[in-house]
């Protein structure tokens, strides 16, 4: 599992057998009560987006669906569904683990970001993305890397589309410093950071270079607040990752956040810091 601001090549590949026949068999029972997907997705307190999504194959099943679709639909989807979640395969369960996380931030009311490896993908332009699939290895086939792009760019689409959501990103300097894909991406990636950072939704604060007081040592971080006001983390390495819920260890990470916050340049400071970086190209 590896989030979406690198490789996702084990994560939007095609969708595993297992996660269609859940999505196969939600459709099915809900079709056969007779509700469409908005009326559903109304009763069982998720999106109708993200129903849709499950429904297709390309979300993992949040944990807690088949009891809420019991209210809905009967104890019989209830057992049917916990079968078909049952029934997904180890590997199937590896490779939807972004899929999973990818639908914690698609309801999420709150969302943070740490990143000190790249540009968060819900903030790439579309010049960057591409810039990192042209770089990765195993070199990817023109048709994977365009499949990724749009991939990504639909994802994008959480942060204009969910309004009431509260977006909060820490991002190195040198994330940006680097110059991923020439100056002219760069320029792309700060132009893009300005327009995103103006959104009354979004803090978008730059770490500098030079902090002596630094607690991000241990790497990035995601941290989401769902609608039962559960927050959730998710960190990755080189090829793996992990989705966190266990209180502890998710309120070690939004002690961390929290300090990276204060630590990082306020709002305008990074508008400053952002526009000079840009003139310097």
């Amino acid at each position: 599992m590896r989030a979406d601001n690198g490789d996702t090549s084990g994560t939007e590949a095609e969708v595993s057998d297992s996660l269609k026949t859940f999505g196969v068999v939600l459709k099915a029972l809900r079709e056969e009560s007779g509700l469409t997907q908005e009326e559903f997705a109304l009763r069982v307190r998720y999106s109708a987006a993200y129903i849709a999504k499950i429904e297709q194959g390309k979300r993992f099943p949040p944990t807690d669906l088949p009891v809420r679709a019991q209210e809905v639909l009967g104890p019989v989807a209830l057992k049917v569904l916990t079968a078909a979640a049952k029934s997904l395969t180890k590997r199937a369960v590896l490779a939807s683990w972004f899929r999973q996380w990818a639908g914690i931030e698609e309801e999420a009311i709150s969302l943070y970001t740490y990143e000190c490896r790249a540009v968060p993908g819900l903030l790439q332009p579309q010049a960057y993305i591409r810039a990192i699939f042209d770089r990765r290895l195993p070199p990817a086939t023109e048709e994977q890397i365009e499949r990724k792009v749009a991939s990504r760019l639909e994802r994008q689409q959480l942060i204009s589309a969910n309004q009431s959501t509260a977006f909060s990103f820490v991002i190195e300097q040198s994330v940006v410093a680097r110059r991923m894909g020439g100056r002219d991406v760069t320029r792309q990636v700060i132009d893009g950071l300005l327009e995103t950072s103006a959104r009354r939704n979004v803090e978008i604060q730059i770490m500098p270079t030079v902090q002596e007081d630094h607690c991000g040592i241990d790497g990035q971080m995601y941290l989401a607040e769902t609608t039962a006001h559960q927050w959730l983390g998710y960190t990755e390495g080189q090829r793996s990752s992990s989705l966190i819920s266990a209180p502890k260890e998710v309120s070690i990470l939004l002690q961390r956040y929290g300090k990276l916050r204060s630590q990082a340049l306020d709002c305008r400071a990074t508008v400053a810091l952002l526009e000079q970086m840009r003139g310097a190209l």
